[in-house]
């Protein structure tokens, strides 16, 4: 960018990727001491407090054998999402896998032949227990959300701003937060940090300022860090700018906005935020956000998560948790590539599995661009309702075709998030020369979000295998003010999601949340219908761009077996087949058949990992 002025968007438009910190002086990568006596005790506690969330795992299990059958008063109630999409009446469960599935009369005769046979060695499973789910309700494998934040998700949940509408609405729910909390009276240079606000659905549609802040009394000398709903801009209070110090009058990959007299204002976008002094978070600030986010996983029946940048604090943190034995969920890390430090990928070591475990991390996570709805989206030609920019990339295309190679050599599978058309093609010219000459299904690059294609790189995401990790809840989102930011004729390579599997694409669908709602059904609902919840689009009840919508069979795909394969796990998760390991999730109604307008009423009734409930009964 040759300006870092930047003019505010009008349009609601909650999409885009979470920047990751950097260690840049101001943050600290990892200062956690994990042998120190209050680190050893917060550990401790931390146990504890995920341990809760397998309570209704221990209270509804105490009876559960390990070998049981799972069935449907249907014939075709549990859909298996093997590669016929057969569907079936009965799942066996056994030592954590699926051992068997068909009818009723078939599996108990199998089960009664397999135990004959000694392939069944456990006395207590010769009869095998056979369970039934509710009527009408459907079981389905292990839900998994392809591109999400789980630590950012616990922390939005702490100080939420996503429903001020306003401003001084914004301020008044930080204002009710501190005077909540006596630590913030007692002590104001504690740091209140808040998430969620979305300065484009407030009626001035412009940036907040910390004048803002500082024309409510209390927070007056006062930190305070607050970020946007997207994740691509921080508002701070007047403490806050003044503990910077001199700002640069240019930021590579980002922009310090500032007031006419060239003044910084508060707010600071994608790179720019990397400016911003704040502590690290300590030991309990990283279990109670894991906590709140493993929760609320399981009560969504999400089962598997792909987390779209590990920090190496919190890679640690992940480690650590998986040592002990507190991972209710499974854990696909994405490892965050920063420009400034020493190239990695030839030093560190991957943590890989089959699926078995519960924690894996063999990718990384790499920024071309910044997003959509902050201006930051690197396009060909400008911004309609902006013409003044066209966004810009936040890292060069020279790093990028330096970069991308060096990890795919090493074994890495490389994730980049790339918006804009622009980005986007830079990124497939980079994969392009990469990809020669080697085995694409041994490295499954991935394009995170793959917002804004044009139709040739459409056709070139199918060419080179390259896997598109897209999230459809960002379309109905951003559906409100897409043609205003784009154009009638550029808005139509946005969320095209039929368009890139119709040019042989390989897509995996995800949430992106906390910027989007974490239940895997909206992004369902999403995907199928292009329509808001309340069945509306720009282009009315029939969908926004509807012949870009999902199949419901490809949408469920899109969130069970193509995750897996999209995180080298298909052969162990993402079906409902002998051998894989025992994930699934019990919905109170069938998804695939319900009206449209009935999708988002389905309640998840139990989530299943390894045959056994993480939420809820079977």
């Amino acid at each position: 960018m040759s300006s870092i002025r930047q003019r505010p968007s009008t349009k609601p438009n909650p999409d885009g990727d979470l920047p990751q910190v950097k260690s840049n002086g101001h943050h600290s990568v990892d200062k956690t001491d994990t042998k120190s006596p209050k680190t050893i005790v917060l550990v401790l506690l931390g146990s504890v407090l995920i341990s809760l969330v397998l309570v209704s795992y221990r209270s509804s299990t105490k009876t559960l054998p390990e070998s049981y059958a799972l069935c449907s008063h249907e014939e075709d109630g549990i859909y298996t999402v093997d590669g016929e999409d057969s569907r079936v009446q009965c799942l066996v469960v056994h030592q954590a896998q699926v051992f068997d599935r068909g009818s009723l009369d078939d599996v108990k005769l199998r089960w009664k032949n397999a135990v004959k046979r000694g392939q069944v060695t456990d006395a207590s499973s010769a009869n095998l227990e056979i369970r039934f789910i509710n009527p009408g309700s459907i079981v389905v494998p292990g839900l998994s959300d392809s591109h999400a934040h789980i630590l950012e998700y616990g922390s939005s949940r702490q100080l939420p701003l996503e429903g001020a509408k306003s401003v001084e609405a914004a301020v008044g729910l930080v204002h009710q937060y501190i005077k909540a909390n006596p630590d913030f009276l007692q002590d104001k240079s504690k740091f209140v940090e808040g998430w969620g606000w979305d300065h484009t659905s407030w009626p001035k549609a412009e940036w907040p300022t910390a004048a803002d802040l500082e024309a409510d009394p209390l927070f007056s000398g006062r930190p305070v860090v607050l970020q946007s709903k997207d994740g691509h801009a921080l508002w701070v209070s007047t403490k806050v700018l003044e503990a910077m110090g001199p700002l640069p009058e240019f930021v590579e990959g980002g922009v310090i906005v500032r007031n006419e007299a060239g003044k910084a204002t508060g707010v600071f976008l994608d790179n720019a935020q990397d400016l911003v002094i704040r502590p690290a978070p300590t030991e309990k600030d990283l279990i109670r956000r894991f906590s709140f986010a493993v929760q609320d996983a399981v009560a969504n029946g999400l089962t598997s998560v792909h987390d779209a940048g590990f920090s190496p604090k919190s890679l640690a943190f992940f480690k650590r948790q998986a040592d002990e034995g507190n991972m209710p969920i499974r854990v696909y890390g994405m490892t965050f590539f920063d420009e400034n430090a020493e190239y990695w990928g030839n030093q560190t070591d991957k943590l890989v599995h089959d699926g078995t475990g519960r924690l894996a991390a063999r990718s990384v996570k790499i920024f071309a661009d910044g997003a959509l709805r902050s201006g930051g989206a690197a396009l060909y030609e400008p911004y309609t309702d902006n013409p003044e920019t066209n966004g810009f990339m936040r890292l060069s295309e020279e790093l990028l075709n330096s970069i991308i190679p060096k990890f795919l050599s090493d074994g890495w599978q490389v994730n980049v998030h790339a918006i804009g058309d622009r980005a986007n093609g830079i990124v497939l010219d980079a994969f392009e020369v990469a990809l020669k000459g080697v085995n694409v299904s041994a490295l499954r690059p991935r394009l995170e979000h793959a917002q804004i294609l044009t139709e040739a790189d459409m056709a070139r995401i199918g060419k080179l295998g390259v896997i598109a990790s897209v999230q459809p809840t960002h379309a109905i989102s951003d559906m409100w003010y897409a043609q205003d930011r784009l154009g009638p004729e550029r808005v139509k390579g946005l969320y095209a999601f039929r368009s890139i599997i119709d040019h042989g694409g390989r897509i995996t669908l995800g949430s992106d949340f906390p910027v989007e709602d974490m239940n895997p059904l909206s992004g369902f609902y999403a995907a199928v219908t292009r329509v808001s919840p309340r069945g509306e689009s720009p282009h009315g009840p029939g969908g926004w761009f509807p012949d870009q919508r999902l199949t419901r069979t490809e949408a469920l795909r899109g969130m069970t077996i193509d995750p897996a394969y999209a995180s080298f796990t298909e052969t162990k998760l993402g079906s409902l087949e002998p051998g894989k390991r025992a994930d699934f999730v019990v919905l109170s109604q069938d998804i695939m058949v319900v009206a449209e307008n009935k999708i988002l009423d389905t309640k998840v009734l139990a989530t299943v990992i390894d045959g056994r409930p993480a939420y809820g009964e079977i």
